[in-house]
């Protein structure tokens, strides 16, 4: 990674993104040895323009920011740190520096995926998911099948949070069957996208 340090007189913005939730957190800036010491220490650490000096954030707080990527832009003068975050992130004591909350349950779905392909790999012994791929697709399609009758029958009941529970359920079996398959879930969003433009027709 060459950074160009010299259009800013020895800066570089750097965006700060949640690994998981990809919320922009913050924005900083750093210098040469701001970078090293972030890469060495895997703690975000920037170049204080007021002070004059590094500054890790969260060593005043314990909120710090555990490195989990750093990318650069096509122009080599911006910086992409993706981040673990341990806390608020804002002074103020906010999620994020624009007063956001940090929160994107929905991404918790691909780690899911690829929890579930991690479990089709290595096929741990005890453990659920494992015993799932062992049944066969049929088991596992009719486990599919069960869990969406439940979610039915749930939401007629009027039982809400029931019906969350078993949905829960569905879904997870449903990324268990599709992994069988060699699919995914990001398979069924790149479909529900594709049918959502307003060209689509159904097969």
């Amino acid at each position: 990674m060459d950074i160009d340090f010299k259009k800013m007189d020895g800066l570089v913005p750097a965006i700060i993104q949640d690994s998981k939730t990809l919320k922009v957190l913050m924005l900083g800036f750093m210098n040469e040895e701001a970078l090293q010491t972030t890469k060495s220490t895997g703690k975000v650490t920037f170049w204080s323009r007021t002070r004059k000096c590094l500054w890790t954030k969260g060593e005043t707080s314990g909120n710090y920011l555990n490195v989990v990527e750093i990318l650069s832009d096509c122009d080599n003068d911006t910086l992409l740190i993706k981040a673990d975050p341990m806390g608020p992130v804002c002074h103020t004591g906010a999620d994020t520096c624009w007063n956001e909350t940090n929160d994107n349950p929905i991404m918790f779905l691909s780690d899911l995926q690829r929890f579930i392909e991690k479990r089709h790999e290595e096929m741990p012994e005890g453990s659920y998911t494992t015993s799932l791929f062992q049944s066969g697709v049929n088991r596992m399609a009719q486990k599919v099948g069960e869990e969406a009758v439940e979610s039915v029958i749930e939401a007629m009941a009027g039982n809400d949070s029931r019906l969350v529970y078993e949905a829960s359920d569905m879904i997870y079996h449903l990324i268990v069957l599709l992994t069988s398959k060699g699919l995914s879930i990001e398979d069924v969003a790149r479909e529900l996208l594709e049918r959502h433009n307003p060209g689509w027709h159904k097969h």
